[in-house]
């Protein structure tokens, strides 16, 4: 049985379990899935079951629908996907789902700390230091100012080529109706701590696979080949390289190497790591 589980900010809300052939989305009462919230439209979008297959449709809304960052008319949903309507997130889930599956992946891609090389784990956490550090008011200033470019030259997913999919804009409040309310969940009320990030596997056999970075330190690759480091710090995520088969052969953020620095993470970066695509969602 499919599940939709409703978020906002990282708090859960609601869970739906999927039993009809048809839900509707949106913030007026006779939705199945209601979203109470002037950024979504009256009704929003449309999930439809055939099977073990369910179907995502965006109804002409207001703010559009997303699937994983990117703007959608119509989606195939897989498990994990997360949808995002308004301020609010839908993730899908299929209990059916294997779950060696994710215990496979895991065991394939993420490297205890205690089976790597102490000197390069601690060389990594130096670079994820340095970079925090010139992450402070000074870079964001810079980075207003348009003084880093690179990030901004990275175009969608498109086939095999490592890319950002497309960020989401704010959306704007939908026209209010005489049917409607604006109570709600407040996203000024959400706490300012630095919120949880995970990484969705976007290509190969794990595809539509999570893992969440709760630990300070994620060591993920295969050694010998390439491997890479992520921390969780007070100033955001950063991606480092540990080591690598060959020389100079630097994990990918958005089409491009990291180089030997840490490289701070955000929402919706593509990383590319020991020929494995995964998506950074910070949310």
């Amino acid at each position: 049985m499919a599940r939709l589980i409703l978020s906002l900010d990282n708090q859960v809300l609601a869970e739906y379990n999927m039993t009809k052939e048809r839900y509707t989305i949106g913030r007026l009462p006779d939705n199945d899935v209601r979203i109470d919230n002037p950024a979504v439209s009256g009704h929003h979008s449309l999930i439809i079951n055939i099977l073990n297959d369910s179907f995502l449709e965006d109804l002409n809304s207001t703010n559009g629908t997303y699937v994983n960052g990117k703007l959608i008319k119509k989606h195939a949903l897989q498990h994990g996907d997360v949808i995002t309507i308004g301020h609010h997130q839908l993730r899908f889930s299929e209990q059916q789902t294997n779950e060696t599956a994710q215990d496979e992946f895991e065991k394939t891609m993420v490297i205890p700390a205690g089976q790597q090389n102490a000197e390069q784990l601690a060389a990594a956490e130096k670079a994820a230091e340095a970079a925090a550090a010139a992450s402070g008011p000074a870079a964001s200033m810079a980075d207003d100012a348009g003084v880093k470019l690179d990030d901004e030259e990275a175009g969608p997913l498109a086939g095999s080529k490592p890319s950002r999919p497309q960020a989401v804009p704010e959306p704007v409040a939908e026209p209010a109706a005489h049917t409607e309310t604006t109570a709600g969940v407040d996203p000024g009320s959400a706490p300012s701590a630095l919120p949880l990030a995970k990484l969705q596997v976007l290509s190969g056999a794990f595809a539509g696979r999570e893992l969440e970075l709760t630990k300070a330190l994620t060591t993920l690759g295969r050694p010998s080949v390439q491997v890479a480091a992520i921390t969780r710090r007070a100033e955001g995520y950063f991606i480092v390289h540990v080591e690598s088969g060959e020389e100079g052969d630097y994990p990918l953020v958005n089409g491009k190497p990291i180089g030997p620095q840490a490289r701070k993470l955000t929402d919706n970066d593509v990383v590319q790591l020991a020929g494995v695509k995964m998506g950074f969602f910070a949310s």
